[in-house]
C-alpha cells in the first residue's frame, strides 16, 4: 500500500515537475503540456538527448527563396494564360459580330463604343426608317419644314334642304334650307394660287347639297383667303381651287410610278378640323394599284398604313425625298366601314401621276378630256330572281338616256336589257362601267341588248364626257 501510494505520489510529482517516462512524454506532446520549453528525460540522460518542440515553435525553413520564386512563376504563368485567353475571345467576338447580330436578331446600335478595336467604324444594322427610305432621302423634320408652307386647310359651307319632318303641327310642308360646314386639306401646286384637294371636300353627296356655296382656305401662317372652285371630278375625287394670291410656295410633285411596297411615306393634313392643323403621320406603302369602287367606278389607289382620318382628305402624301406622290382621301378608307375609328392601318391615296392629267384638264377645260360615255342616265340591275319573275334576261335594264347621246344615236331604247358589251357578259351597271372605261372617246364597241325576247347586236360610238361641273345638285351620273 505504501509503495502504491508512493508511486502515485511520484506520478503526481512528475506531473507537477514536468518529468515523466518517454511514453508519457509522447502523450504530453499531444496534449501540449509544454509550449515553449524543452526538457530532457532523466531516464535517457546518459544517451543522446531528445529535444521536444511544440507546434507553436518555429521550424527551420529549407530553400525558402526557391519556393517563393516558384510561386511567383506559377502566378505569372497563370496571369499570362488568362490575359491571352481574354484577348483571343475579344478578337473572336469582334470579328464575328455581324454574324452574331444576324443570328441573334439584335439590330440595336452600340452607342457606347461606336468604333471597333481596329479603329474602323462599325457597320451597325440600320433603323426601320433608314431601311424604308430612299438612298437620297431627307430627314423627316426637313421634309415637314419644306412642305408645311404648301399645305392649306379647306373649309366649305354647304346649303341643303332637309327631308320633311313631323312635328306637333304635323308634317312640315316647306322645310327651311339649312347650312353646314365641313373641313378638309389641300396643297398648293402653283405660285399663283392653284390648290388641289378632294372633290368630296367641295361637293357633297351625303346630304345631296351639291357644290359648296362658299370655300375658304387657311394657310400655314394662319391667314384666311376666299377660294373659287375651278372644277372637280367626282369619279376620281379630285378638285381644283384658286385663290387670288401670288408668290406662294408650291409643293414639289414626284412620280408615283417609282414607288415600291414597303417604302417610307409621310402624310400631312388637318384631322378632325383646324385645331389639329398640320398633323404629320408616317408609315409605309402597304400596296400599290389597289382597285377601289368609288361612285360605281374602280379607282387605282395607293394603300398605306400612315394615319389618314376625316379632315386629312385632299392633303399630300410624300415620299422620303419630300415629293408629293399621292393625294390622301379619307373617303376611300371610309368605304370599308361607316366608322372611321374602327379602321387602323388601312388608308388610301390617289397616285399623283394619274392625278396630274386630271388636274391639268380641270384647270384648262373644266372637265376630264377623252373620258368615254354611253349617255345612259337611269338603269337597273336585273338579278336572277327578277329575271325569272319578269321573264327577262339578267343584265342592265335601260330606263332613261341622254338625248342625242351615244346609245340614243346607236338606236338603243328604254326597256332594252344590255347583256353584253364588247363580247363580255354583264349583269350590273358596275361591270358595264368597268368595260366602258377601258376605251376612249371615239371608239366604237359592240353592245348586245335583249328586246322583246330577241338579242340585238348594236355598234355604239362612244362620246366624250363633257360634263362640266356647276353649282347644281347632283341628280345623276353620266356614263
Amino acid at each position: 500500500m505504501t509503495d502504491n501510494y508512493n508511486n502515485d505520489d511520484n506520478y503526481r510529482s512528475d506531473d507537477l515537475t514536468g518529468s515523466s517516462e518517454s511514453a508519457y512524454s509522447d502523450n504530453s506532446s499531444e496534449n501540449n503540456y509544454t509550449s515553449e520549453s524543452t526538457f530532457k528525460s532523466e531516464e535517457y540522460s546518459d544517451k543522446s538527448s531528445f529535444a521536444y518542440t511544440s507546434e507553436n515553435s518555429s521550424k527551420p525553413k529549407k530553400n525558402s527563396k526557391l519556393g517563393v520564386a516558384c510561386k511567383c512563376g506559377v502566378v505569372l504563368l497563370a496571369s499570362g494564360v488568362i490575359v491571352a485567353g481574354v484577348v483571343q475571345i475579344s478578337k473572336f467576338l469582334n470579328d464575328s459580330k455581324p454574324e452574331l447580330i444576324q443570328f441573334s436578331g439584335d439590330t440595336g446600335r452600340n452607342i457606347a463604343n461606336p468604333v471597333s478595336n481596329e479603329g474602323e467604324e462599325e457597320n451597325d444594322m440600320p433603323s426601320l426608317i433608314e431601311l424604308a427610305s430612299r438612298s437620297d432621302a431627307k430627314p423627316i423634320p426637313d421634309i415637314v419644314d419644306s412642305i408645311m408652307p404648301s399645305v392649306v386647310g379647306v373649309a366649305s359651307t354647304f346649303e341643303f334642304e332637309p327631308q320633311s319632318s313631323f312635328s306637333v303641327w304635323g308634317w312640315s310642308p316647306e322645310p327651311q334650307m339649312q347650312k353646314m360646314r365641313s373641313t378638309g386639306t389641300g396643297f398648293i401646286i402653283t405660285d399663283d394660287g392653284y390648290i388641289v384637294t378632294n372633290a368630296h371636300v367641295v361637293y357633297d353627296t351625303d346630304y345631296d347639297a351639291g357644290e359648296a356655296i362658299e370655300v375658304t382656305v387657311l394657310f400655314s401662317d394662319e391667314t384666311e383667303h376666299e377660294a373659287d372652285i375651278i372644277a372637280y371630278d367626282s369619279k376620281t375625287d379630285i378638285a381644283v381651287l384658286k385663290v387670288n394670291e401670288t408668290k406662294l410656295t408650291p409643293a414639289v410633285l414626284g412620280d408615283s410610278d417609282d414607288l415600291r411596297v414597303g417604302e417610307l411615306v409621310i402624310a400631312v393634313g388637318n384631322p378632325l378640323g383646324f385645331d389639329l392643323f398640320g398633323t404629320v403621320t408616317s408609315g409605309i406603302i402597304s400596296a400599290l394599284n389597289r382597285k377601289i369602287d368609288i361612285n360605281e367606278k374602280k379607282i387605282n389607289l395607293i394603300q398605306t398604313d400612315a394615319a389618314i382620318n376625316s379632315g386629312n382628305s385632299g392633303g399630300p402624301l410624300l415620299n422620303s425625298c419630300g415629293q408629293v406622290i399621292g393625294i390622301n382621301s379619307a373617303k376611300m378608307s371610309s368605304s370599308y366601314s361607316s366608322n372611321l375609328a374602327s379602321i387602323e392601318g388601312l388608308c388610301f391615296a390617289i397616285p399623283i401621276k394619274e392625278a396630274k392629267a386630271i388636274i391639268d384638264d380641270l384647270i384648262n377645260y373644266k372637265y376630264v378630256t377623252g373620258r368615254p360615255q354611253l349617255g345612259l342616265i337611269g338603269t337597273k340591275d336585273i338579278t336572277e330572281a327578277q329575271s325569272h319573275y319578269w321573264n327577262i334576261p339578267v343584265g342592265v335594264l335601260v330606263i332613261s338616256m341622254e338625248e342625242d347621246g351615244a346609245v340614243d344615236r346607236a338606236g338603243i331604247k328604254p326597256g332594252d336589257v344590255i347583256i353584253d358589251i364588247d363580247g363580255n357578259a354583264v349583269s350590273t351597271r358596275q361591270e358595264l362601267n368597268e368595260i366602258n372605261d377601258q376605251f376612249k372617246a371615239g371608239d366604237t364597241i359592240p353592245i348586245t341588248v335583249s328586246r322583246n325576247g330577241q338579242d340585238i347586236r348594236i355598234s355604239v360610238t362612244l362620246q366624250e364626257d363633257k360634263n362640266i361641273t356647276s353649282n347644281k345638285k347632283r341628280s345623276f351620273e353620266r356614263y
